[in-house]
């Protein structure tokens, strides 16, 4: 068995006060988001990435890859979004089976609202903490760190399903359905 590699005092410093920091900078953020828009994170999740498609219509799929949720959980998240008129559900226009998320009038008024005071509180708790070499090194190393984890985790983890047998099947492929 090999020794594994210890983190230094400064590797240390450096991890658990970025751990503290995104903790806290989370929760701020959600505070700030809930209390001027009465949306919870999740919520803007998803406006923002619909709203940055092409007519602001999105497949499922697509989208829970891009947020890299599960499709069921993305599912539950957009029947709640529903209810309040945020977005609607439409026939996928590739092939009429599988949901597109649409992005209504109320939701698109909703996520254009909830933008302004949300950058206000990324750049009040974040950004103007910052000067301009932090902002330039932190964008760097997130670039480094995202493109390492981009290649080693993929966009959604593969279902598995218990054959009948109750053995294990074969995790569902890219597109998510469970064959079997």
């Amino acid at each position: 068995m090999t020794e594994p590699r210890w983190l230094t005092d400064a590797e240390m410093h450096t991890w658990r006060g970025y751990r503290r920091m995104r903790g806290l900078l989370d929760l701020q953020l959600t505070r700030d988001l809930g209390a001027d828009s009465g949306l919870s994170d999740a919520d803007y999740d998803v406006l923002t990435a619909v709203s940055e498609a092409p007519d602001r219509r999105l497949p499922l799929g697509e989208l829970a890859a891009s947020i890299r949720w599960s499709t069921s959980r993305l599912s539950h998240q957009v029947s709640r979004m529903e209810q309040r008129g945020l977005v609607a559900r439409g026939p996928s226009t590739a092939d009429g089976r599988s949901a597109t998320v649409i992005l209504t009038d109320h939701g698109w008024a909703t996520v254009q609202a909830a933008a302004v005071h949300h950058v206000a509180s990324v750049r009040r708790h974040f950004i103007d903490v910052l000067d301009e070499a932090d902002v330039a090194a932190l964008g760097r190393i997130a670039d480094k760190v995202l493109a390492h984890l981009t290649d080693a985790t993929p966009p959604t983890p593969p279902r598995r399903r218990r054959s009948s047998g109750g053995s294990v099947a074969q995790p569902a492929p890219e597109g998510g359905e469970t064959v079997g």
